[in-house]
Order: structure tokens, then C-alpha cells, then sequence
């Protein structure tokens, strides 16, 4: 069985690591590098950095910042937001990057993915923003004409698309993604868990693996994201920030429920 991968998620704007509901109401939480520093030290698989005011404000990744953090984390870096073309993600990569997250842009592009997996191969992360459709009932399997389904929203969870999500997580895959960050917009930042039916319903459906990404409050969370959404790797940005558990024990707490981790 495939060890699950922790990976602590710095949200950024301005240039700061800020933590919100649903991406508003933002508190600064520290500078980059240093707490990718020390997620590196706790023991972290991966470090997702993610700008997430680039897209609403229109314009590219903060590079300095991308540059300073992957000097002083020596884990994979996987950068999102602003990424619109082949060359702004070659000059992510070039910042120290080890993979690009594409969200907005992919959306409005799709090909863009394409054009990036035939550029750099599997380094292309497409992250979904997702949300459950209004009255939609829980437990299907999604794709475009579920009764249930997740919206796909952008900019930062500003802008619905109509997007059903697991068909779209199924396109990106087959133009080239080689893992899927999935946040239930629902739930992040509110501490009521991630959306184990949303990520079942993408993961059920794609080749690579998936990142679950929203809604951790306690190391249950992240064991039912294994278990019941099936995910390849959890995500979280609260719960570390907030020392409310370490990379660390949260790896020994997976291992002792029979999950593999890389300790």
C-alpha cells in the first residue's frame, strides 16, 4: 500500500501566510520560509504554497517569496496561483518550485494543461475549488448531471463556473494533470472536517492521485480522508499553524490506525 502523504498548506497574500473561512477573513499566520522551514523539520512530505490573491487581483506568483521558501525547505514545493501560461510556470519552477497547482487559469483554458504536461509531464497539479450544489442530496458518485455534485468556483472561491466537479477533475486528468488538490469550500476553514463524499466521488473517477484539501480540525479528520475519501495525501494549513497538532504526532496518530506514512 502507497504511503499517505501530510502535507501543510501556506495560503498566501501579500507576501504572508494569512488562514481565513472560505479564504476571507484573513489573520496573518507568518512568513513563508520559516514556517516551511519548520513543517520541514516537524517531518512534512510536501509543502503546498498557494497565492491566493494572484488571480483575483490579475496578476503573476509572488517568485521572491516562492524563491526564499524553497531555499530553506528541502521538500517537494508545489506553488498555485497566477500561473496562466507555459512560460509563468516555467518561471515558477525555475523560483524552486517542484510542481505548479493551475486553478483559475485552468478553468478558463483548459488546454493550458496540456500545454504544460507536454511542456514539464506530471509536474502540472490541477487544484479544484469546490462546492456542493444547492439541494443537492449527499452520497452520489457525481459527474455532470449528478442530482448531488459540486460546483466548481474560482478566484478564490469568488465566482461560480457550472463546472461539475468531477467531471472536470476528469478532464484535467486527461489532459495531463498528475494530481488533483481538492477543497471543499464548504468546509474550509471551519473545522467540521473534510468532504469525504466529494473526495471519494473525484477519486473513484481519476488515475492520479488526490489531495484532500478543507475542513481539518483533529487527526480523525485526516484518517477519515484516507479511509472514506479515499485521498492519496491530506492537506491542511489551521491545524498546524495553530500548533494544534505537528506534521510529527499526526504521522505516529495515522500509523497507529493502520495508515503508511513515511516517518
Amino acid at each position: 500500500m502507497l504511503r499517505r502523504r501530510v502535507i501543510p498548506c501556506l495560503d498566501v497574500a501579500n507576501g504572508r501566510v494569512v488562514k481565513g473561512t472560505r479564504f476571507v477573513d484573513l489573520v496573518d499566520e507568518g512568513d513563508p520560509p520559516e514556517l516551511a522551514e519548520r513543517y520541514a523539520r516537524e517531518g512534512a512530505d510536501e509543502i503546498v504554497f498557494l497565492d491566493i490573491t494572484a488571480a483575483p487581483e490579475g496578476r503573476g506568483t509572488l517568485l521572491d517569496v516562492v524563491e526564499r521558501t524553497a531555499r530553506r525547505a528541502f521538500i517537494p514545493l508545489t506553488v498555485g496561483g497566477g500561473v496562466r501560461s507555459v512560460d509563468e510556470m516555467r518561471d515558477v519552477l525555475r523560483a524552486g518550485a517542484d510542481k505548479v497547482s493551475l486553478n483559475t487559469a485552468a478553468v478558463a483554458d483548459p488546454d493550458l494543461v496540456a500545454r504544460c504536461a507536454t511542456r514539464f509531464g506530471r509536474q502540472a497539479v490541477v487544484a479544484i475549488d469546490a462546492r456542493r450544489r444547492a439541494g443537492g442530496a449527499a452520497g452520489a458518485a457525481g459527474g455532470a448531471d449528478s442530482a448531488a455534485g459540486w460546483e466548481v468556483v474560482v478566484k478564490g472561491g469568488r465566482e461560480p463556473t457550472g463546472l461539475d466537479a468531477v467531471a472536470w477533475a476528469e478532464r484535467a486528468v486527461e489532459l495531463g494533470a498528475g494530481e488533483v488538490l481538492v477543497t471543499s469550500m464548504d468546509r474550509d476553514g471551519t473545522g467540521s472536517g473534510y468532504d469525504t463524499e466529494l473526495l471519494a466521488a473525484i477519486a473513484d473517477r481519476v488515475s492520479v492521485p488526490v489531495i484532500a484539501s478543507g475542513g481539518a480540525a483533529g487527526p480523525d479528520d485526516f484518517v477519515r480522508a484516507v479511509l472514506d475519501g479515499h485521498a492519496d495525501a491530506v492537506l491542511a494549513a489551521s491545524i498546524f499553524h495553530f500548533a494544534e497538532t505537528s506534521v510529527r504526532s499526526l504521522k505516529q496518530y495515522l500509523k497507529q490506525r493502520g495508515i503508511p506514512v513515511r516517518l
